[in-house]
């Protein structure tokens, strides 16, 4: 299956959580899902005015939200093929990332205004947004319980946010070089950050913010980070060296 039918670059995908069906977000501006098993495109959506950013599946399979240049971020259910069920506004910016909470009815922004936001879909209201970074927000994750989030700006600084205790649990700094992706480790103990120009992924001591090692292998900068789903799975790694790298 090459999924072909995009008019720009590809800057997101995500997996259906039962594996049949894949999104992809585009510089076109568009939204698609790809039936895997057939190689054919099932849904398109075109409402955002912009490139897409990022797109994400929630754990029930039920809904996948997108992210924008627009400043938006919209709610796509999947028994609801021709329009999204809602649209969130509040940055003031691109909206550069997104993520479910696992197993939740809320999301985390993080936008080039420079600030992480928690969304609930229930109230489809901002119920929290997080400030301190000085710089444009590149990528926000949560750990696996989803009490936490990691959020990484245009400058290489990486924070911590605490969910429960709503306030910023942690710095780590990767600068100068932009954090393009950072996520926890599945221990909850590192964060990984990628962005570098010399293509390395390093692991920082989530309490100490020491460097604790360095992947490398990429000629180019990292721009995404994901875990695979299995127990004791490994962490890919996709570049703008044109590669993805798999680490055990």
């Amino acid at each position: 299956m090459s999924g072909e039918g995009h008019q720009d670059w590809i800057g997101g995908v995500s997996f259906h959580p039962r594996g049949s069906l894949l999104a992809t977000a585009s510089g076109d501006g568009i939204v698609k899902v790809w039936d895997v098993s057939r190689g054919e495109c099932r849904s398109t959506y075109s409402e955002h005015g912009q490139p897409v950013w990022k797109v994400d599946f929630h754990d029930s399979g039920d809904f996948l939200i997108s992210c924008s240049m627009d400043h938006s971020i919209k709610l796509w259910d999947m028994q609801m093929t021709k329009s999204s069920r809602f649209t969130f506004r509040g940055h003031v910016d691109q909206v550069n990332s997104i993520q479910w909470q696992p197993y939740s009815c809320m999301f985390v922004s993080g936008a080039g205004d420079k600030t992480v936001s928690l969304w609930d879909i229930r109230t489809n209201l901002c119920v929290q947004t997080f400030y301190g970074h000085n710089n444009a927000v590149n990528t926000v994750k949560f750990n696996l319980r989803g009490d936490m989030i990691v959020s990484g700006d245009a400058d290489g600084i990486n924070k911590v946010w605490d969910i429960r205790m709503v306030k910023e649990a942690r710095q780590v700094d990767g600068g100068p070089a932009p954090s393009n992706c950072a996520l926890f480790d599945k221990s909850n103990k590192y964060i990984i950050v990628g962005g570098y120009e010399d293509g390395a992924i390093k692991i920082f001591d989530m309490i100490s913010g020491e460097k604790e090692g360095e992947l490398k292998g990429h000629e180019d900068a990292v721009l995404d980070l994901c875990f695979d789903n299995n127990k004791d799975g490994c962490l890919l790694s996709a570049s703008a060296d044109c590669s993805f790298r798999t680490w055990g």
